[in-house]
C-alpha cells in the first residue's frame, strides 16, 4: 500500500517525545532471547502510558514516551515505563537493557517479528533485516510548521555528531571490540536511503520530492527514508535518529532536552543555513562514530577544526539561558560534564570488559544499570 505523504501535523513548538529500542536477553547467559511477542503480548495487560511496541526482529522492544514539555515530565514517565518492563521482565526471567548494539548476539540466528511492515522489509532488505538487530534512541521535538521543520532538520546537521558521540554505546559487535565507540552506524549505513535529507527548504518543493520519489518507486511512505533527522509529518515534529540507545533513561532524556535546547537557540537566533555543512558531514558523522568524544571535528563554514568534546563545551554555554528556561540545565550541566571528561557509555562498557574479562558480565552489567541498581 502506497501512502500519500500526509498534511504537517501543527505541533506546539519544543514538545518532546523520545523513542528507545531496548534489549531483551535471558538472565544465564546474557545472550539476545527471541521473546518480544510473549513479552509484550504480557505487557498488555498492565495500565501504562506512551506505548511499547514491537521491533524489526524478536529479541527487541520499543519504548515510546507521550508529549512533554519539560524534562522533569520526561524523565518521570519514561522512569515509570522503565519501572513496569523491570517488573514485568523479572515474573518472566528476562533481562532488559540499553546499548547501541548487543556486544556477542549473531545477526543470522534472530528472526523477523513478523507483521506485515517488518515482512515487507525483511522481503525488500534481505539478511541486512536481521543485522537491523541494533538498537538506536529517537529524539522527536515539535514543530509549528513544515518550514520550520524543514529549517531544524539542516541547521541541526551541524550538530548531529555530537549527538554520535555523547550517546555511543557500542563498542562491541559480533564478540569484538570494533574500535568504534558507535558500531551501530556501520549497520544503518548499509541501507540506500541513510544520511541526510536533500536540500530542500519549502514543504511545499519537499511535497513535490516525495511525490517523485513514489513514482520512481523508490519509496512508499515516509518510513522508507532513514536518514539521520527526518520530518515526521503525522506528528508535527523532527526526529533525530542518530543516537545509540544509552544504558540508563536518564542519559536519554538528557540528550533529548540537549537537542531540545539547541532547537529552541537555533529557532530564535535563526543562522543561516548553508549547503557547505554537508561538506564534511559524513566525515565528521564517521569520526564521531569512530573516536566518540575524541573525535576532531571539520568546520567547513569556518574552515578549521575542533576537539568535538570543545564543541560541545561551547555549544553548552550558547544554550545555557535557554536550557534554565526550559527547566533542563541540570541536563546541560550532565553533557558538560561528559564532554569535560570525554567520557561515555562505551567508555563505561569497555571499563566493565578491562574489569570483567567476560562479554556475558558487561552484559550482566547493562540489565544492572539499566535498573539503577548497584553494579557489582
Amino acid at each position: 500500500m502506497i501512502d500519500t505523504l500526509v498534511p504537517f501535523k501543527k505541533s506546539e513548538s519544543l514538545t518532546i517525545g523520545i523513542e528507545l529500542e531496548l534489549q531483551l536477553v535471558d538472565l544465564h547467559h546474557f545472550n539476545l532471547v527471541m521473546e518480544a511477542k510473549d513479552f509484550l503480548r504480557r505487557l498488555s495487560e498492565v495500565l501504562h502510558t506512551g506505548a511499547i511496541k514491537p521491533e524489526i526482529t524478536q529479541s527487541m522492544i520499543e519504548l515510546n514516551s507521550s508529549v512533554h514539555s519539560s524534562y522533569t515530565a520526561l524523565l518521570n514517565e519514561v522512569t515509570i515505563l522503565r519501572n513496569a518492563l523491570v517488573e514485568e521482565a523479572d515474573q518472566t526471567h528476562i533481562g532488559i537493557c540499553g546499548g547501541g548494539a548487543h556486544p556477542f548476539q549473531k545477526w543470522r540466528e534472530q528472526r523477523i517479528f513478523q507483521i506485515e511492515r517488518f515482512a515487507s522489509f525483511s522481503e525488500q532488505y534481505g539478511y541486512l533485516a536481521k543485522q537491523f538487530t541494533v538498537f538506536g534512541q529517537h529524539i522527536h521535538i515539535g514543530c509549528v510548521s513544515a518550514d520550520d521543520a524543514l529549517y531544524l532538520c539542516h541547521a541541526m546537521a551541524r550538530y548531529l555528531p555530537q549527538f554520535i558521540a555523547l550517546s555511543a554505546a557500542s563498542p562491541f559487535h559480533q564478540d569484538v571490540d570494533t574500535s568504534f565507540d558507535c558500531s551501530r552506524l556501520a549497520v544503518i549505513s548499509a541501507f540506500p536511503l541513510n544520511g541526510t535529507p536533500p536540500w530542500i527548504l519549502s514543504w511545499k518543493k519537499f511535497e513535490t520530492y516525495f511525490e517523485k520519489m513514489v513514482k520512481l518507486g523508490i519509496i512508499k511512505s515516509m518510513k522508507d527514508f532513514y536518514w539521520d533527522i527526518r520530518p515526521k509529518p503525522e506528528f508535527g515534529t523532527i526526529e533525530l535518529r542518530i543516537c545509540d540507545t544509552p544504558l540508563t533513561v536518564k542519559k536519554a532524556v538528557e540528550l533529548a532536552v540537549y537537542a531540545q535546547a539547541l532547537a529552541c537557540w537555533l529557532l530564535d537566533k535563526r543562522p543561516t543555513l548553508s549547503r557547505d555543512i554537508y561538506l564534511t558531514y559524513l566525515v565528521n558523522r564517521f569520526r564521531a562514530a569512530r573516536y566518540g568524544l575524541e573525535a576532531i571535528l571539520i568546520d567547513p563554514i569556518q574552515q578549521t577544526t575542533i576537539p568535538i568534546a570543545d564543541d560541545i563545551i561551547n555549544t553548552c554555554d550558547q544554550l545555557e539561558s535557554y536550557a534554565a528556561n526550559l527547566g533542563s540545565q541540570n541536563a546541560l550541566g550532565q553533557i558538560y560534564g561528559m564532554a569535560t571528561e570525554r567520557k561515555n557509555d562505551a567508555t563505561w562498557l569497555r571499563q566493565r570488559y578491562a574489569d570483567l574479562n567476560s562479554l556475558n558480565d558487561v552484559v550482566r552489567s547493562q540489565t544492572e544499570i539499566w535498573r539503577c541498581k548497584e553494579i557489582s
